[in-house]
């Protein structure tokens, strides 16, 4: 392992993010080009001080804005049969652009705001919260207890090995926008496939997936969702159209459906028996995840589909305690499948982990929101519009 204190910038590739940036990019690319957007982030820790990471935050961020894709990462993504050569022949020329990134620090606080093209800020998000996760940590943990933390990871890994109800239990690396650093990710991830090359299905951050030869994961996201409530003629309308042009896109692949933009309830009002049958399952993000799986039970068994055809992902601060008890009370109704990341990640830190995120806030000029089904994740920065999208949809703002 790297040493974790090494001054290496932090994002060395621009694959070291999530593989649902590209497959969102490329379908911005076919159908979206012009699109406008804009993204804020937010710290759900409360008073954080990020004055003394200001400095490297900007100097990160103006390393990232001078990646390219080498032609090596580029034949990577042309192997995945869900890329199409237009994208990669767009990626070849492709830079992110430092002016569309503010960042600043008022009495600590940390101000984030991406403005710009959504095909040419899309790929933002994920570099971002790790540079600042990663500085934020080699600010205030510079010295890691690393003895401690490989024995919780070995622990975890033991867990997993201790009962013959887990050899089916399938679980990826979700822990890229919130780790300790890239060196502690990669340890973590070979550490899983090495030991677990059964249950770990593989990694959501493509760099790692590619170099350690590792299934890359992961379909869409939260902003995908949330753009079409400004995208289309009706807003009731925003969430099918959404999966409707990720059909459009991808023709049956990357069929994973993240149902709580609006939640739940009204997630499932929308999946009718057609998307019901050209999708192959369902994230859930936030909410109970047991009240969130007996909800999608009923619903497929109502439309007369088995729900042991389906994968059920899980992906809401898990651990692996929480992971492996949701797998044997469900395993014989549905595919579970879970994608951990803090826990996998960023166990490391002598305090609470940081929990930040960056979520589109605006398209083409019109605010946007996700609404969740969990208190306090919902977001948005016009609490006028989240009223009229949880009239529009018949939900409760949580």
């Amino acid at each position: 392992m790297t040493d974790t204190n090494t001054h290496d910038y932090v994002i060395q590739s621009l694959l070291d993010t999530d593989l649902y940036k590209f497959t969102m990019m490329q379908t911005v690319l076919h159908q979206h080009p012009a699109a406008e957007v804009e993204y804020h982030f937010r710290s759900r820790n409360k008073q954080l001080d990020f004055s003394d990471c200001i400095a490297d935050i900007e100097a990160e961020i103006a390393h990232l804005c001078q990646l390219r894709l080498s032609e090596d990462e580029l034949a990577y993504l042309g192997q995945l049969d869900y890329i199409k050569p237009d994208f990669i022949h767009f990626l070849r020329l492709f830079r992110l652009d430092q002016r569309f990134v503010h960042v600043s620090c008022q009495e600590g606080e940390l101000r984030l705001k991406i403005h710009g093209p959504w095909l040419h800020t899309i790929l933002f998000e994920v570099p971002l919260l790790a540079i600042i996760s990663e500085v934020y940590c080699r600010r205030y943990n510079p010295n890691p207890d690393l003895i401690g933390a490989r024995a919780r990871l070995q622990d975890k890994i033991e867990l997993v090995k201790s009962e013959p109800e887990y050899e089916d239990f399938r679980f990826s690396d979700f822990g890229t926008r919130r780790r300790y650093s890239r060196a502690w990710q990669q340890e973590v991830v070979e550490e899983l496939a090495k030991q677990l090359p059964e249950q770990f299905s593989g990694t959501s951050n493509l760099d790692l997936a590619r170099r350690l030869n590792l299934k890359p994961v992961g379909t869409l996201a939260h902003e995908f969702m949330q753009a079409f409530q400004a995208l289309g003629p009706r807003l009731i309308d925003s969430q099918k159209m959404a999966l409707e042009a990720w059909v459009h896109e991808y023709r049956g692949q990357l069929g994973i459906a993240l149902t709580d933009v609006v939640g739940m309830d009204a997630f499932l009002r929308d999946f009718d028996l057609y998307f019901a049958k050209l999708f192959d399952g369902l994230r859930q993000d936030s909410g109970d995840p047991v009240e969130w799986t007996e909800k999608a039970l009923a619903h497929y068994r109502k439309l007369n589909i088995d729900p042991r055809s389906k994968t059920f992902v899980y992906s809401d601060g898990l651990t692996m305690h929480s992971a492996l008890d949701l797998h044997v009370r469900f395993r014989e109704q549905c595919k579970p499948a879970f994608g951990i990341g803090t826990h996998l990640t960023n166990d490391i830190m002598s305090q609470t982990p940081i929990n930040i995120v960056l979520k589109m806030t605006s398209c083409n000029g019109q605010a946007v929101a996700k609404l969740s089904d969990s208190p306090g994740k919902a977001m948005s920065d016009d609490e006028g519009y989240m009223a009229y999208l949880a009239q529009v949809f018949d939900v409760v703002v949580q």
